[in-house]
This record gives structure tokens, sequence and C-alpha cells, in this order.
């Protein structure tokens, strides 16, 4: 291999992989857990289980790996339950065109709502056992002797009494061929060696040693480059435009507009080229009658919904609110505001795309392989089937990759390209923040009422907020009510009997869509910020509090308990040190966490130590579940210190990171993580970890300042990190 001086890292990373076997667009490291492919002779024993002779295990995977980790945690639980010896099992992905050719057989492909282990360690744990149960079946029928007498542990299946004992590989040919059992008992909890166990994650090591392929790095021989302007104002679309210029400059191939005119779209020879063309083609855009929205309408609009149409859809009514808050000692009042905001991934949106005679290639970063196939497929109107989808790591998804828009655009610019022409597709940094489907912003106007006991005896909210069920998914609202949109205020941790939640939903032209965490990111800040209202209200210490009102609710106690406990929240803070609480039930998980800070007369904030704590049921993999808690103190700290997305003339007002802003790594604090695991249900964990951290944080300043602080994000009040 011939290699000039100016070659990339990054191309002689992919060029040394490739010489040495490895495929240059998937996972090519031998010495870890990831493989290109299955070993030519090995035996599939059921779609998520293939063995080869040399009795390595190979592990299908069916959701995506973006940095959360769930491509080591999933085939663990199989491994487990298989009895495999760790070191042999490898992971590759599960083949997106055989899925579908099999009817979807993986079931789902999605990795949101922090799904992929709640909600697929069943069918994951039954695959593994039943592999196992054919494995042992094979030896009984090879040795002659009872499967009942047969054990397995690491990798070995043996006979005692016989003295018999093979590795996976030998009996692998004969398991492939015998009738797959049904309804194989899996493991009790106290018998996992795998599950609960710290494995080294898969992707760390290519994401470290800059190995790792995503989605921006895809190369094909051949390739043409697609720079995109997309309407600056939400629905709108090109009237016509001038690329007389743009077209004299070097590299450029083609110019034309997509989708019905919503984007302009310039093919060169590289992306860069390709970008500095676009910025010279003139376009007249028709901004639909969108182009005098603005902020300020847009929060009129959501604060008429606050008090409009008494007979609002209902998330939760029971007793009498209206009784209750007439007879009350005390009755609090307090409205709370959300923004937009964005995903804003370190790895944009792109595709690339080559469509030959028959089949349609695509490699894409995506959150969702199947649902991007469907996507691409209805954009050519051809059959999903005909669709093969590359998965690549993602850089980055937050849910801004479970929608496929970004692949649909590469299909239709490479179907006007000649057949064959791989074309890459990359949104520039502005265009991914100005071109989003944003967290949607939310309002909630919330009554309290305490007795002369100081108990809470009424509870009303109202909510005003887009619906991504109907705005996203266009599915009809059950009974009027976003389920996302009202998450937290549909099921109260606190015992309350008179309670009144209803929602208004308020769509405006700015897309929205899955936003990490999704209403659990939104809606604890509202709630756990009024029960410490209503508890500074009643002279009472915020945690005593809330578990004073949660004794039915032992779950969301304990873990309130726990997290207190683990911050010392019965000991005095340091001199000029202020702590703040809260608990959520996100994701079928509990979790809980304490925010301790101090804040100087300019607004700077320090915050000195956050302590979460995450009940999910079952831990699959600890350091992983750490990591995610870790991450999510990332993206809560982003969101409420800087996050906002904000509409000037029917547009985004900010373009880049200079102004919209996330955490810097100096501004990372200490973070204590405590795992308060009690079996008997499993939770998710890639979502949860933020939903109590800003609402413990604004807790904290109220405790430190004496404010109030019912709107977001922290910098419009004059607030700073140190």
């Amino acid at each position: 291999m011939k290699m000039s001086n100016s070659v990339s890292r990054r191309q002689f990373l992919l060029a040394s992989a490739a010489v040495g076997g490895g495929l240059a667009l998937g996972f090519t490291l031998p010495e870890g857990k990831l493989q290109a492919a299955t070993a030519p002779a090995a035996k599939r024993i059921n779609i998520w289980v293939e063995v080869a002779p040399d009795d390595s295990v190979t592990i299908k995977y069916a959701r995506s790996e973006m940095g959360q980790g769930s491509m080591t945690s999933a085939p663990q639980i199989v491994a487990d339950e298989l009895d495999a010896n760790w070191e042999q099992v490898h992971i590759i992905y599960v083949d997106v065109h055989e899925h579908l050719l099999m009817n979807k057989a993986w079931g789902s492909m999605q990795t949101v709502g922090s799904q992929t282990i709640r909600n697929s360690q069943s069918y994951l744990r039954q695959a593994g056992a039943t592999a196992r149960a054919m494995l042992v079946a094979a030896a009984a029928q090879m040795w002659k002797v009872p499967a009942s007498e047969i054990s397995v542990h690491n990798g070995i299946v043996a006979h005692a009494a016989s003295k018999h004992q093979s590795g996976f590989g030998a009996l692998a040919a004969l398991a492939a061929t015998l009738p797959v059992p049904k309804d194989v008992p899996v493991k009790d909890p106290q018998d996992w060696h795998i599950i609960g166990q710290s494995k080294p994650r898969v992707d760390i090591p290519a994401s470290v040693n800059g190995s790792q392929v995503y989605g921006i790095d895809v190369s094909l021989p051949g390739m043409v480059y697609a720079a995109i302007a997309q309407s600056p104002v939400f629905g709108g679309k090109a009237r016509a435009f001038s690329a007389d210029t743009a077209r004299k400059q070097r590299g450029v191939i083609d110019i034309f507009a997509i989708e019905d005119g919503a984007s302009v779209v310039v093919v060169a020879d590289n992306w860069w080229r390709a970008q500095q063309a676009l910025a010279q083609v003139q376009i007249d855009w028709d901004e639909q009658g969108n182009g005098k929205v603005d902020d300020a309408g847009i929060r009129q609009f959501f604060t008429a919904g606050l008090t409009a149409d008494d007979a609002a859809p209902l998330a939760n009514n029971k007793g009498d609110v209206d009784m209750a808050l007439a007879g009350a000692s005390k009755v609090l009042e307090a409205e709370y505001f959300t923004p937009y905001l964005s995903h804003s991934p370190m790895e944009p949106m792109g595709a690339t795309v080559q469509i030959g005679a028959e089949q349609v290639q695509v490699w894409a970063s995506t959150q969702s392989a199947d649902g991007l196939a469907s996507e691409v497929a209805a954009a050519l109107k051809l059959k999903p089937d005909t669709i093969i989808v590359h998965r690549v790591q993602a850089g980055g998804g937050f849910g801004r990759r479970g929608s496929g828009d970004f692949a649909r655009q590469a299909a239709l610019i490479a179907a006007r390209l000649p057949q064959g022409t791989p074309v890459k597709l990359l949104w520039s940094r502005e265009q991914d923040t100005q071109h989003g489907m944003y967290r949607p912003l939310a309002m909630y106007k919330l009554k309290g009422a305490l007795d002369a006991n100081n108990n809470v005896i009424a509870w009303q909210t109202r909510i005003a907020s887009g619906s991504l069920m109907s705005q996203r998914i266009g599915a009809p609202l059950a009974k009027g009510v976003d389920a996302m949109a009202t998450e937290g205020f549909s099921r109260l941790p606190y015992q309350v009997a008179n309670q009144h939640h209803s929602y208004i939903q308020r769509a405006t032209h700015v897309p929205i869509g899955f936003w990490r965490t999704v209403g659990w990111s939104q809606t604890p800040f509202a709630r756990e910020q009024f029960i410490d209202e209503l508890a500074a209200a009643a002279g009472e210490d915020p945690l005593k509090f809330r578990v004073r009102h949660m004794a039915a609710d032992e779950l969301s106690r304990h873990i309130l308990e726990t997290v207190a406990k683990a911050a010392g929240w019965d000991k005095p803070a340091a001199k000029g040190v202020f702590r703040g609480i809260a608990t959520t039930e996100p994701y079928d998980s509990f979790t809980a966490a304490v925010v301790e800070l101090s804040v100087n007369a300019a607004g700077v904030i320090t915050i000195h130590r956050i302590v979460q704590a995450i009940n999910p049921g079952h831990v699959v993999n600890p350091d992983n579940v750490r990591a995610q808690l870790e991450g999510a103190t990332v993206w809560a700290l982003t969101a409420a210190m800087w996050g906002e997305i904000g509409i000037e003339q029917g547009r985004v007002k900010q373009a880049n990171f200079h102004d919209y802003r996330v955490l810097r790594l100096k501004e990372m604090p200490k973070v204590d993580v405590v795992l308060a695991p009690t079996g008997g249900f499993w939770g998710g964990v890639g979502e949860p970890g933020q939903a109590p951290l800003i609402p413990a944080l604004c807790n904290a300043l109220f405790a430190a300042t004496g404010k109030r602080l019912r709107s977001l994000p922290l910098q419009q009040h004059g607030f700073t990190l140190a």
C-alpha cells in the first residue's frame, strides 16, 4: 500500500483496517468484539446466535449504537442466558435487508425512548436460553445421555458422569438442525454472571483510536457531494433561484431544487466546493405566510392556552379540586415555561445514497434503520426491501436521527444523477441548527392548596404544548391528551386527594420532534419546583415534605431517600453551599438528584457536586449506566443554562455553537452516581438521568438566592457557570 505524505490520520487508519482484512465501512477491529461479518463456517442456532467451529459466538444487535453503549449491554443479556464465554463473543449488526425480507423478525430497530433493554430484554433472554437448550440437546444426542444431566458454563457444555465436555463449536452444526424448543425457562437473576457485570463497551476502542466510522466518514469510489439550502422559514418553498455564477465555480456538477422547491441543492466533486457554490445561489423564498412569526407571538399563543377552554382534555382527574381549593388554608399559583430546543449532535445530519438498477444502497447514522429504509423507499416510490441500509456509528442522535428526512433528501438528489453515482449529502452546522425537529415549547399553569396541617389537598395543572403524537407521528390523541406532553402529571408520586391535570395542544409552524427525555425533560421542571414551593409555604424541609406525601409510593420514596442519604442531606452543607432535590419516574425507572452549589453576587454558579440515583429494576452493565447518568448531566446543564431556540421573522435565530452553547469540559461538575436496583422490573437508562437534574438545580438556586426561576434558560436570568 503506497501512501502520500498528505494522507490524513483517519484515511491511514481506514486504509490499514482494509489491508488487515477489515471492511472500511464497518466495525473492523479484529482484536475487539466487533466484527464485519459472521465467520463463513458459523452455524445459525437462531436469528440472534451463530456459532463457529472455533467456539466463537456471534450475537446479533438489532438497534443502533450512537454512544449509549447498548451494543454491548443487549448482547450481554443473550450471552448470559446462553452461558457463553464473553471472551469468545463477537457482536454484529442485524442485516437490515434480511430483517425486512423476514417480516421484521428481529423486532424493533428503533433506538428511542430508552427502549433497547427494557422493551427487548424478554426476547433477548429467550433467544439466549433457546440457543443454549439446542446446544444441550445436540450434546445429549451425540453423547447419548439425558439432557437434564448436562450443564453449561462459560462456553463449555459438560456431562459430569461420563466426563464428556465440549465447546460450542463442535455442537453447533447438529444444534442448528434440531427443532427450536418453545418456552425455554430463563435464569433467575441470582444466577446471572454476565448481566450485572461492567463489561468493556465494544465501540470504545475505535472511538478512542480514531478508526471509528461515522456517517460523515463514508467514502465510495466515484462519490459526489451535495450541499443543501432549505427554506429559512419552516414550510417555505423556492419560487425561483438564480445559479449562473455558482454553476461556473470549480467542481460544480449540477444545481437543482428538490421536494417541490423546499430545498435547493448544489452537487460538486467535494463538499466544500458544493457549499461555497451554494452561497452564491440567489434564492427567492416563498415564506407561505409564516415570515412574521416571532417569540412574542408564540408565547402569547401558548399563554392563551393556559386559560382558554375550561373543558380542556384531562390527563388525570380525581376528587373535587374546586371544593378543596375553596376550603384550603393556603393556595399557591405559578406559571412555568420551557423553550424549543435543538438536538445539535456533534455529527450533523447527512447520508450517502447510491441508486443501482435493482437496489438502493444507503449509508447513514440512524436511530431507526428499517424506518429509514421505508422513508427512502417512499421518496423513490420503491418497495422497502429494495433499500439496503448500512448502519454506521452515529455521532450523537438524542432523538433527531429517529427521522430519515436527510436520507430522503440524499435519495432524491441521487435520483437526479446518472444511475450508480454515489452521492453524499451533508448538512452544514447552520442547516443542522436551523432545520431541526425541536423539542416542543411548553407552558404550565399550576395551582396547589394546603390544609391547616400543611397537607397538599389539591393540585391543578394546565399544560399548553405541541403534540408529538399528533404533529410528528400523525396519530390521534387518546381523549385529546398527548401522553408525552403530560408525563409526570398524569401520575403524581405524591398523595393528593384532589387532582385536575389538563392539556391543550398548541401547534405552530415550527417542526417538533423527539428530544432526549422528551416530556420528562420539561414536566419535572414545573412539577418538582412546585412541590418545593408548597414545601416552602408549609415551612418544611423539601425532602421531608416529599417523603411525607409519598407514603404509598414505595419505589419513589426509596430512590428519594437513597439519593438524600448519598448526598448527606441530613447534615448541614458547607458554608455558602446550598442544596436542591428532585425526584422523577421516567421510562419505567425511578430517578432522583441532589445538586450542591454556590452563587456569587455576579450570578456565577459554582456547582460543587451532583448526586444522582437510579433504580431501573435491573442493571445490565453498571459502568454503562453510570456513563449514561454522567452524560445526562452534560445534557441537562446545557439545556438549563443556555438551551433555547428562538424564532424571529419565522426563522431560527441561532446558527452554530457560538449562539447555541453546550457545556464545556471545564464546566463539568463532580458527579456521584448511585445505582439502586431493587429488581422485579426493567426500566430505561438512556434518558431517565436527565429528568430530575434541572429542577434539582433550580431548587438549589432558590435556596441560594431566594429567587424562584420559572423559565429557562437560566442565562436569561443573568446566571452563568463557573
